[in-house]
Order: C-alpha cells, then sequence, then structure tokens
C-alpha cells in the first residue's frame, strides 16, 4: 500500500510545476511557494514585448526569418534555413511521431518523460534503454532520442557518441532526435550544428528558450535539421508559428552574447551553492545541470512532503522513489527558507 508521501509525490512525477495541484494538497501553507520543480532560469532575461501595433497584426515573415538568423548564429549553425522556430518544443516532439513516420522508437532514459510519451500515443512501439544499449538499438526503420544534457541527471553523449549513432541509425533509414534543451548552459557540446548537414543528414536538434532565459511561458523553440525536413515542417506549423512577443523576445536575447555569458557564471554559481545546502540537508548530489540538480536521500518521498508543508516544490520520480531534483531559488529570503526547510527531518 503507497504512503501518503508516496501518493503526493506521484502527483508531481511527471512534469514539474503545477503549484496549483500544491496548494490544494497542501492547504495550511501560508507563505509564498517556492516552485524548485523545473529547470528554468528563475531570473529572467529582460526581454522587450512586441508593441502595441505588432499585437494588433500577425508577425511580419520578415521577422521570423530575422529570428532563425539570430538563433542560428546563436546556435553555431551556418545556414538559417536549417533552423525552425516553434512555439515551443514540446508541440513539436509530439508531432515528430507522425511527421517521421517510423516504424519504432527509442528513448535513452530515464529522461524527459514527454519523448517517449509522446511516440507511445502515436502507437510506435517505444523503448526505453540505458546510454550503452543505444548503439545495438540503431535498428531500421527507428527513431532514437537522446537529451543532452540530459534531464534529470545532467548526463551529456559526445559529439562522437551521437555521430555515431547517426551513422547506425542513417544507414538503416533511421533518425536520430537531439534535445539540446538545455545546451545554453554548455554551448561547446552541441551538436546543432551539424544536424541536417551531409555528415548528419538525419540528425534533428531540438533546442529550447524558455529555460536557459528564464520566459518558459514566452513559449518559444527551435528545430534544427535538412532543409528538406525544414521545409515540410515549416508547412505543417503553418505561416505563424510563433507570437510576436515570441519573435521580440528571441530576437533580443540570441544577440545579448554578453548576458548569456554572465548568466552561465552566475548559474553555475548558484547550482554549487544549492548542492552546498541539499548536502548540509543529508542528500547526496548525483548529477544535474547548472539549472537543476539531481539529489539522492533514502526517504525522499517523505522529504518532499516535508518540503512541500512548507511551501516548497520539489521534482520527485515515479521510476525512483529515492531521487528528488531541484532547480535554483531567486531571492535571498527564498534560499533561506529552503535552507532552513532542508535542515528539518521528517
Amino acid at each position: 500500500m503507497k504512503s501518503g508521501a508516496d501518493i503526493a509525490a506521484g502527483r508531481f512525477a511527471h512534469h514539474g510545476g503545477r503549484l496549483c495541484v500544491a496548494r490544494s494538497l497542501f492547504p495550511d501553507v501560508t507563505q509564498p511557494w517556492i516552485d524548485l520543480s523545473t529547470g528554468i532560469n528563475p531570473s529572467s532575461y529582460p526581454a522587450p514585448r512586441a508593441s502595441a501595433r505588432e499585437r494588433n497584426r500577425l508577425p511580419e515573415p520578415t521577422d521570423l526569418a530575422k529570428l532563425e538568423a539570430v538563433a542560428a548564429a546563436a546556435f553555431g549553425v551556418d545556414d538559417p534555413a536549417r533552423v525552425i522556430a516553434t512555439g515551443g518544443t514540446e508541440n513539436v516532439l509530439r508531432l515528430l511521431p507522425y511527421f517521421l513516420k517510423t516504424a519504432s522508437a527509442v528513448i535513452a532514459g530515464p529522461t524527459y518523460g514527454s519523448h517517449a510519451d509522446a511516440w507511445t500515443r502515436a502507437g510506435l512501439d517505444t523503448t526505453i534503454v540505458a546510454d550503452a544499449e543505444l548503439a545495438t538499438r540503431a535498428a531500421a526503420n527507428t527513431a532514437m532520442t537522446v537529451v543532452s544534457p540530459n534531464n534529470p541527471d545532467g548526463r551529456v553523449l559526445s559529439r562522437e557518441q551521437l555521430l555515431s549513432l547517426h551513422g547506425s541509425l542513417q544507414a538503416n533509414g533511421g533518425v536520430l532526435i537531439v534535445d539540446e534543451a538545455f545546451a545554453d548552459l554548455e554551448p561547446q557540446l552541441s551538436v546543432a550544428g551539424l544536424a541536417g548537414t551531409e555528415c548528419a543528414p538525419r540528425m534533428i536538434v531540438l533546442r529550447s528558450f524558455g529555460k536557459f532565459y528564464g520566459l518558459a511561458g514566452v513559449r518559444l523553440g527551435f528545430v534544427i535539421a535538412s532543409t528538406a525536413i525544414a521545409t515540410r515542417l515549416r508547412y505543417l506549423l503553418g505561416d505563424w508559428p510563433v507570437s510576436a512577443d515570441a519573435l521580440r523576445a528571441g530576437l533580443a536575447a540570441y544577440a545579448d552574447e554578453a548576458w548569456a555569458s554572465r548568466t552561465r557564471l552566475r548559474l553555475h554559481r548558484a547550482a554549487q551553492r544549492l548542492d552546498r545546502l541539499l548536502i548540509a540537508g543529508g542528500m547526496t548530489i548525483v548529477g544535474g545541470t547548472s539549472l537543476y540538480r539531481l539529489a539522492r536521500a533514502p526517504n525522499a518521498r517523505a522529504r518532499f512532503t516535508q518540503l512541500a508543508s512548507q511551501g516548497i516544490l520539489a521534482r520527485p520520480f515515479e521510476y525512483n522513489s529515492t531521487l528528488l531534483r531541484f532547480g535554483l531559488p531567486l531571492a535571498s529570503n527564498d534560499w533561506r527558507r529552503v535552507a532552513n526547510a532542508l535542515k528539518m527531518q521528517p
């Protein structure tokens, strides 16, 4: 029989967020909630909004082209025609099973749950495998998805590993999808510049805007692929795939290299600070990125509930009841509250 802590944690095991559910389960929390359940930069980029005039009309194709060109430069992609702006990557990864029409899907896991969910709901035979098994799973007509850096443990596959997997998949009529939602943290690890080129024509890369820039609600993402795939995908997404506000935010943010450099350093320091708090609270760090830390505790489910009772939402996992993921606090008072709550034992 599941404990109360297991039942409560199970409500948050698929995605981060959902503060509305946390408030209903823990109605006696009087302090403002601190949501650490997502891997989103708590200090957002100061993006401009679209003007009243821009909001009043449909976005211009020229502005969309400019955004894709600026993003291409930021991603290290030499041809903007291979970069497709979307209303976030979640809708694209849900579309890919129908768009690619492969016979089966392989997901490197454990990882972000929407990938396996998307292929399974599309009716495909979907398997989650460890990294060590990927090379043997590059079978005929297979779509293989790798998240790098991975969510939630931050593990990374090297460029050489990804190119090797792509080569095997290409030879068998398959495709390699690389989700680089957190690649802005370590751009030197990205393979976006290779996707859709002669050396990796069957590689598709997904990039997220909202996580590193802290603007998840803007709903902006990108797909990098061959020009043939890009042309088909643009047709399916339609003439206005992103909003006027997303255009303005993306144009400003991707051109601001100074902000990105400062932010990488700041997030790295904040992650180190969070590690110290988690270790002092009796947890073991087992992975993560500069936007989230993955920690282990034998009583993680009870600790999830105890933290929630203090108005702090972490992220539990269905597949491993000893793990919790923590995003970064923002304000000084948030850091103090987290430090104090971690000292408490359930």
